[in-house]
């Protein structure tokens, strides 16, 4: 058993390497661990750099999106704007001619009821004066007393003011 055992301890020296190479092993395992790891992160930094770059581009294209829909809608309220000002001056405008319409009708038919008063009063007057002549032409007497009272009354008044 000891032949074994002997052979069996070259054997694991011989698996097992000396400080020196375990230190260059493991700072070999570490180099391409770190290479690796610094490749890793270059891949993360430019990924990440990559979808930032499209975000901004993809918000820049938003921005311009919003922007022109911004400056049509600006277009469309002030072309409603306008319809509505210029809709909003015909009908005053045909208000106005409507109301200058009735007015006018209004002032004419005013008129000429004025106008057939004023006959009808002129009528009126003619026909009360002739019926005063007649009356002072068939009683005198009665006349000329009536144009004294009258003169009375007149005087009496004015003395009052």
């Amino acid at each position: 058993m000891e032949n074994r055992s002997v052979g069996s301890e070259s054997q694991m020296s011989a698996q097992i390497p000396s400080g020196s190479s375990l230190k260059e092993n493991v700072r070999g395992a570490a180099a391409s661990v770190g290479s690796s790891v610094s490749e890793s992160v270059a891949r993360g930094r430019d990924a990440v750099g990559a979808a930032a770059n499209a975000a901004a581009n993809s918000a820049g294209n938003d921005l311009q999106s919003l922007q022109a829909d911004l400056n049509r809608l600006k277009d469309t309220v002030s072309n409603f704007m306008a319809q509505a000002a210029d809709e909003a001056s015909k009908s005053a405008r045909e208000m106005s001619a409507n109301v200058a319409g009735r007015v006018g009708d209004m002032a004419t038919d005013i008129a000429q009821k004025g106008s057939a008063m004023a006959s009808t009063a002129s009528d009126q007057a003619k026909t009360f004066a002739s019926e005063v002549e007649s009356m002072a032409r068939r009683n005198p007497i009665g006349a000329m007393a009536g144009a004294v009272m009258v003169g009375i009354l007149i005087g009496m008044l004015g003395r009052r003011s």
